[in-house]
């Protein structure tokens, strides 16, 4: 015999919100960032690259690599989390990661770490899609999600606080059944989260 109890249950407090309230602009972090950090050992399949083609640097795994695994990282935690401080920490390291898209290479020089090549292309229009496709654009639109996740997750409106005090259906089962000619009943419930049993008041038998 199974009984439900429903009871409330906090959900995280005040930190508690729905995950859909950073999941799509965690979702589209995570395509940008694997796009920042495969684009330099892809694109040159296409003819779409800086040079050296795809061979591997310590500029690119500082300026492109890294910026594009921590905008992955921010949007997985915005994605995925159901707690605002996680969400936060999310959207802020997709902002940081965006920014140093966009000013990386200014540091690169003065932080003695190398350099990513020029562009390889025939005409002004291909050069400068190809500086927006993999730094200034996409740095650009990074931080732009990465700003727009954060003012999310950093509102606690009114569906938070519904979200956080909805009740949780707590299932139970019983511990011990005695019967007789007359009546059945069931006694000493027990909760299956490891509560002690507890015996009803009525008349003993």
């Amino acid at each position: 015999m199974n009984d439900v109890n429903i009871r409330d249950r906090a959900r995280g407090g005040r930190l508690g919100m729905p995950r859909s309230r950073g999941a799509a602009s965690g979702f589209l972090l995570i395509l940008l960032g694997i796009w920042g950090a495969a684009v330099p050992f892809v694109g040159p399949h296409f003819g779409f690259s800086f040079s050296p083609g795809r061979d591997w640097s310590t500029a690119r795994g500082w300026l492109e690599v890294l910026p594009g695994a921590a905008t992955a990282l921010g949007g997985v935690l915005l994605l995925l989390s159901r707690n605002r401080a996680t969400a936060t920490l999310g959207g802020w390291l997709s902002v940081i990661a965006g920014g140093w898209f966009v000013v990386g290479r200014a540091f690169a020089g003065p932080l003695a770490l190398g350099d990513v090549g020029t562009p390889v292309a025939s005409t002004d229009t291909q050069r400068v899609w190809l500086e927006l496709s993999y730094f200034y654009g996409l740095g650009a639109l990074v931080v732009f999600l990465g700003a727009f996740a954060l003012g999310r997750v950093s509102v606690r409106s009114v569906r938070d606080v519904e979200y956080a005090r909805r009740p949780v259906a707590v299932e139970r089962e019983p511990a011990e059944v005695v019967t007789d000619d007359e009546t059945s009943r069931s006694v000493g419930w027990r909760n299956r989260a490891g509560l002690f049993g507890r015996r009803p008041t009525g008349t003993a038998h």
